[in-house]
């Protein structure tokens, strides 16, 4: 039997989750349908696990800080030629407990029983902490 599984992307280049949402609202990081979307080389193998509710979890400035709900899996392919994979996401971005994550390259494997918690409601719009105070509670063991 099969288990939700997750996808965590750094997200380069991003300062914070508005800043992710407004590149997402641009037309070069939609889909034909309009849908944001995220462009990689590398398609997922356990596509049937993601597509059961799986997310994509944002990694900014350090720490995961929101997700968005995978619809879909497209090929992509642009001028040069390359067949690409194209995660199509839900345009909600949903705010989690924020946690630390080092940097990795391209996307990762996130367990469901490994994924942050969404924000309860009313606390979506809070700043998150520091990235170097969330290290120091982490080391700490208080995150």
């Amino acid at each position: 039997m099969n288990q939700t599984l997750h996808l965590q992307k750094l997200s380069v280049g991003t300062e914070t989750v508005a800043d992710l949402a407004a590149w997402q609202n641009t037309k070069r990081a939609q889909s034909s349908d309009g849908l944001p979307r995220h462009v990689t080389r590398m398609w997922p193998k356990r596509t049937d696990e993601v597509l059961q509710g799986g997310s994509m979890f944002w990694v900014i400035k350090g720490s995961i800080l929101c997700r968005q709900e995978i619809i879909r899996f497209d090929e992509y392919q642009n001028a040069d030629g390359i067949r690409r994979c194209a995660i199509v996401l839900n345009p909600e971005l949903i705010r989690v407990a924020p946690t630390l994550k080092r940097p990795f390259q391209g996307w990762r494997y996130l367990k469901a029983a490994d994924a942050p918690v969404d924000l309860p409601k009313g606390r979506e719009t809070e700043e998150p902490l520091p990235a170097s105070l969330n290290a120091a509670l982490a080391e700490i063991g208080l995150l």
